[in-house]
This record gives structure tokens, sequence and C-alpha cells, in this order.
């Protein structure tokens, strides 16, 4: 059976390197279990504020939010030896927890402010992320804005960091505050026979410029020896994210609007359709080096400016949760 990785294009990618670790991905999610043998020795920072301490236990004593912060990160960062591997383990991984671990213990998916996730995202722009990894979502697709959080889009935006978040799994066609930002890469659920899976929020902005990664049943890290398969477009932002992170290693001297529109293969303008296009990381690998003056070029990271200023305050429902 063709494996999430192959799915997504993602093997011969990953065979050219593990990713640098001048490449900063934040993973603003759960807590995460370091004491893991999958992430023991990894770059791993840890970014806190006073609510969600650092980190929890592979023994599973974080709850909810340990098992998914936990999973998202080793998708991401796991050593190459561990089954499943980790997409770009020589990459620093920024982690932001915004999931208590006593926070709605008795819920399947722990929820957050998007006030707290609206602090996250500045945090770790600030702190040099490249790449950030929003496996979250409102609750169900809302119509109105968020100033706080829109600002802190904006922020990632103009200091040229790619925003991938989830569409959301309540099988709606509607958008949030987080799919209709300009700048982030709404990513939707394919099954294993690369289909868009029903659970997942469909939109005009979600299919213009976003992208459909693998998310049945992927399996991950989880607690104590025994792996955790998860299901939904949390799943599948980090297939989206390892490959941003990759390509940004292959590619230093790529601006993030030219890797971004690599990764979800626009061509020369925005698509049409409320379902957009399973991954190809490979494909996006070959457009990047068939780039005039590509090969051989490196330098430091680009910052091209998305634009942008901070919208008109207005209000919507402030809970989010795991997606």
């Amino acid at each position: 059976m063709t494996t999430p990785f192959e799915q997504a294009g993602l093997t011969r990618l990953m065979a050219r390197g593990a990713g640098r670790p001048e490449v900063v991905v934040a993973v603003i999610d759960g807590l995460v279990a370091l004491d893991h043998p999958g992430l023991v020795g990894r770059r791993l920072r840890i970014l806190t504020d006073g609510g969600h301490g650092g980190a929890c236990s592979r023994a599973g004593g974080g709850g909810p939010a340990c098992l998914h912060g936990t999973f998202v990160a080793g998708l991401l960062g796991a050593g190459r030896g561990w089954e499943p591997p980790g997409i770009c383990p020589g990459c620093t991984l920024l982690l932001r927890p915004v999931f208590a671990a006593d926070r709605d213990a008795g819920r399947a998916a722990p929820a957050t402010r998007l006030e707290d996730l609206a602090a996250a995202v500045v945090e770790t722009v600030d702190a040099g992320a490249r790449v950030l990894n929003l496996s979250v979502g409102p609750d169900r697709p809302v119509g109105t804005a968020h100033r706080e959080l829109e600002w802190a889009l904006d922020h990632a935006a103009n200091r040229g960091v790619i925003t991938v978040v989830a569409a959301g799994n309540q099988g709606a066609v509607g958008t949030s505050v987080l799919t209709r930002h300009p700048w982030t890469i709404p990513v939707i659920a394919y099954d294993r026979r690369g289909r868009p899976m029903d659970l997942s929020n469909l939109g005009g902005s979600i299919g213009g410029r976003g992208i459909g990664a693998p998310g049945e049943a992927v399996t991950g890290l989880g607690p104590g020896d025994r792996p955790f398969a998860l299901t939904g477009t949390s799943a599948a932002v980090p297939f989206v994210v390892g490959t941003v992170a990759l390509l940004l290693s292959e590619f230093p001297a790529a601006s993030p609007a030219e890797v971004r529109a690599a990764v979800l293969r626009t061509g020369s303008g925005r698509r049409r359709t409320v379902v957009p296009p399973l991954l190809d990381a490979w494909a996006a690998y070959t457009e990047l080096l068939r780039a005039p003056d590509r090969r051989g070029r490196s330098g430091p990271f680009t910052d091209r400016r998305a634009g942008g200023s901070p919208p008109a305050r207005r209000t919507v429902p402030d809970e989010l949760e795991f997606r």
C-alpha cells in the first residue's frame, strides 16, 4: 500500500536531506512529550506562557493536548530511523503550546481562545520561525473577522513567514479567519485512495489557494512506545509544513512567495474551485529547480513582504479546537 509520504510526493524529497537547522518550524499546538525516544536528541526549542508550561510525559499524563502535540511534532521532527520518520528532523522545531494539559481534559478536542492563538503566532514569528504549523481551526466555519488574529497573520505575512492552517473537519462549505487570510495555506485531508475526504471543509479560499495532503489514519508518535493514528485536516497539515521546510532548506535563496507558489502549483493565477489538489512535494522541488538561476544559488532568506495593514476590529466566537 502507498504510504502517506509516497502519496504526497515526499519520499524523493526526503531522500535529498533532512532539512537545515536555520529553518525554524513553529508547532503551535499542544504540549509535546520531549522524553519520547523519537524526539530525543532533536533540535527542539520551547516557547511558553504562564499558563501552559513546557512539556509533558510520553506516559500520557498530559492528556489529549499532549497526544496531539506530540503527534504533530513527531511527524515533522522525529528521527529518520523512527517509524514513521520525521519529514524534516534536521530543521529546528519551535514548540509553542496553546492547549493546556489540564484544560478541558475530558474533551476529545481541547480548546483555546483565538486571542491565545494570535499571541502564539506573533511570538513564534518574532522568535525566528519561518514556517508555522497550525493544526487547529474554529469549531465551525465563521463569516466574521477577528482583529487580533488577523493582525497576527498579517505580521507573519509581512515577515515572509509561511503559515499553513487546517481547513477544519466539519464537512461544511465555508471559511474561517484562518483560511480566508490571503497569505495562509489552507489544507484539506485526502484519503488513502487519493480522494478528498468528506469531513474536510471546503470553500473558495480553500480551493483557490489551498492544498490537500494525506489525512486518513495517519500514523505518528503516540504514548509510550505505541504509535498513534490521527484522521483529519490537522494530520494533513504537517505534510505541507514539512515540504515547505525541506524546500527552504534546499533553496535558501528562494523567496517565500516562490516556495509557496511551487507548493500550491498555482501557476500564473488562482484556481477557481472549492477543492484543492493533492500535494506533490517532488513536483514543487522540480519547479523550483527549473527556475532561472536557481541552480547554485545560495544566500540568506529573502524577506518578501506580503503587505496589508491591520484590519478593523470585529468579533467572532473565540474558541478553537484541534481539527
